[in-house]
This record gives structure tokens, C-alpha cells and sequence, in this order.
């Protein structure tokens, strides 16, 4: 079969197509037929070489994790009957290839109303949002700030902030990920590549209640900075190349609660859990993913080039 490796680390060139071994259930798993993989900012970080004390990859290897497709087989003692269902599942190893491997006790149904490329938009950054909107115990009328609001994570907090009654921040860099935020809710958009764009927020805002930084870096700081008294920080972003750093003694006296990316990291059972959550959602139109660009398989250098450029709204996608 065919998958994509990272034959070693470097730019998206390093990205090669590749006959690679095909792939065979095992106990508790099943074969998934690839119709979609997810690209996330990560893939591209890690096939640079970044976070190899985090990620412990060694090229060659097959990126990416999360992917939609059709079961195609079943291990021992998993059941026949799924067989044929249309799935988005993790992967037990990388996720852009033709067919791929996952734990069947892992597999999330695609509602009938969903696409497969609209579920696997979902699949990693859904959960994520779900997980931030709960801890965040947004109330009515508050302000909350979203950075990297363009990207597919931010537009669904977006979305979710402003059902929950929230008013919404949209920080992105360009007119179209604005603009994309302002058309999903966002009460205010700002472009953190001018240099007054704190001013802008702080005063619309006063401050705002909730920040979730889906940045890091310089960028991550100066959120944290508009942050009002008593408010709440979530700095899970990495784009930047690091997490926003943030002085442990001024967030104390300013009562501002932080949480880092564990909130955004989760045991598989409930990785599973919210992904049916988020899937049911969008099937029922509450949420929407945006999607941004696709390629096919043989592509993913591209890909990952669109990517970096930092000109994607929404999410990225293989189609295999």
C-alpha cells in the first residue's frame, strides 16, 4: 500500500510516497480503508525535527494520527459487523497512508449527515474545543479571547464561545481568518501582526474574562497581559515554537487561574467520548468545521507548505 514517511527530518520535501508494507488486524483492532488524514500544525513541527523530547519519532515514519474511512477488516474478537461502517478513528501509527490500523474500542461513528472530510476535521480539534468551552465555565456576557482564530481549533471556539453566550475576541493574522471568525460569531476582530492590536482588545473589552492561546510564544504573553483580574488563561498553543511563558507570581496577583495543554490532552476513552460528542453536534448543525484546503495523498509536501505559510483558514486535509 501506499503511505507517506518522513524520510528524514528537514522541510515539507522530506515527505515521500512510499510502498510500505500493507497492514493487518490484531487483536482488538481493525483495518481502516483511508479516505481522509488530518494535517495538523504539529505534523509539520515534528517532521522539522522540533519536540523530540515530547515526541520521540525517528524517520523513517508515516505523520499524522487522526484520519476518516471505512473499516475494512477486524482483528480477532472484534466484531464482524463493523466491517463496512464509516468511521474516524485514531491511529495505531501515522495516519497518512491508504490504510491504517486503530483500536477498535476507538472508533467513532460518522453520523449519516456528516461527511467523512467534515468528521475528520473534526476528529482532533473538536475535542479539544469541547474540553476548553467546559473548563472554561463561560458565562453570558463575558468576554473571551481567542488567538490563532483562523485555524481549526479557533473558529470552533468561536463558534462554541458565542452559543454559550460569550462575547467573542477573534485575534488572527489576515482579512480572510477574520473574516471567517466574524462570519462564525466573533463580536470583534483584531490582526495581532499590527502592532496595536492590545490596545484594540483592551479597549473593547475592559479585559477580557477567558483567554484561550492557541499561539504561544510573544504572542501567548501578550494575551495573558490583557487578561482581566480574576480571569482565566488557557495556554495550550505551540505554533510559535514554544508556550506563552507566563510569570507564576503576577498571574497570583492578578487571581488569574492557568492551565496548560493538559487540558487538552486526553486518555483515549475520552478522546472517543468527545469526538462523538463534537460529530453529533455538527451533525446537527450547532457546530461547523471549516475547512480550508485539501490534497491528495501524493501532496502532503504541499501541504505542509500551505500550512506553515500561515495562509490556511480552518483545517487541512489529505484525501486518499
Amino acid at each position: 500500500m501506499r503511505a507517506v514517511q518522513v524520510t528524514r527530518f528537514g522541510g515539507p520535501e522530506v515527505l515521500e510516497v512510499r510502498q510500505v508494507p500493507d497492514v493487518r488486524a490484531g487483536q482488538g483492532q481493525v483495518v481502516v480503508r483511508v479516505a481522509v488524514a488530518d494535517v495538523l500544525f504539529l505534523d509539520t513541527q515534528l517532521r522539522s525535527g522540533w519536540g523530540g523530547e515530547h515526541f520521540p519519532l525517528h524517520p523513517p515514519y508515516v505523520p499524522g494520527g487522526g484520519v476518516a474511512g471505512t473499516v475494512l477488516s477486524v482483528g480477532p474478537d472484534v466484531p464482524e459487523d463493523l466491517v463496512g461502517r464509516r468511521v474516524v478513528t485514531m491511529t495505531d501509527g501515522g495516519g497518512y497512508a491508504e490504510r491504517v490500523l486503530a483500536d477498535a474500542a476507538g472508533l467513532v461513528d460518522v453520523p449519516d449527515e456528516l461527511s467523512l472530510p467534515d468528521a475528520a476535521a473534526l476528529l482532533q480539534t473538536g475535542p479539544a474545543a469541547l474540553s476548553l468551552v467546559e473548563a472554561a465555565a463561560l458565562e453570558p456576557g463575558e468576554w473571551v479571547l481567542v488567538t490563532a482564530a483562523g485555524g481549526g481549533l479557533g473558529l470552533l471556539l468561536v463558534q462554541l464561545a458565542r452559543a454559550a453566550g460569550a462575547r467573542v475576541v477573534a485575534a488572527a493574522g489576515g482579512a480572510r481568518k477574520l473574516d471567517a471568525a466574524g462570519q462564525l460569531g466573533a463580536e470583534l476582530t483584531v490582526d495581532y501582526t499590527e502592532p496595536d492590536w492590545t490596545a484594540r482588545v483592551s479597549a473593547a473589552t475592559g479585559g477580557p474574562r477567558v483567554v484561550f492561546d492557541g499561539v504561544g510564544g510573544d504572542l501567548g504573553a501578550a494575551a495573558f497581559s490583557l487578561a482581566a483580574r480574576g480571569g482565566r488563561m488557557f495556554a495550550y498553543g505551540v505554533p510559535s515554537g514554544g508556550f506563552a511563558e507566563i510569570d507564576a507570581g503576577e498571574a497570583q496577583r492578578r487571581e488569574i487561574t492557568v492551565t496548560g495543554i493538559e487540558q487538552v490532552q486526553f486518555a483515549p476513552a475520552d478522546g472517543t467520548r468527545l469526538a462523538g460528542q463534537v460529530l453529533r453536534a455538527a451533525a446537527q448543525g450547532r457546530v461547523t468545521p471549516v475547512i480550508g484546503r485539501t490534497f491528495p495523498l501524493e501532496r502532503a509536501a504541499e501541504a505542509h507548505a500551505a500550512i506553515e505559510s500561515r495562509e490556511v483558514v480552518g483545517r487541512t486535509l489529505l484525501l486518499a
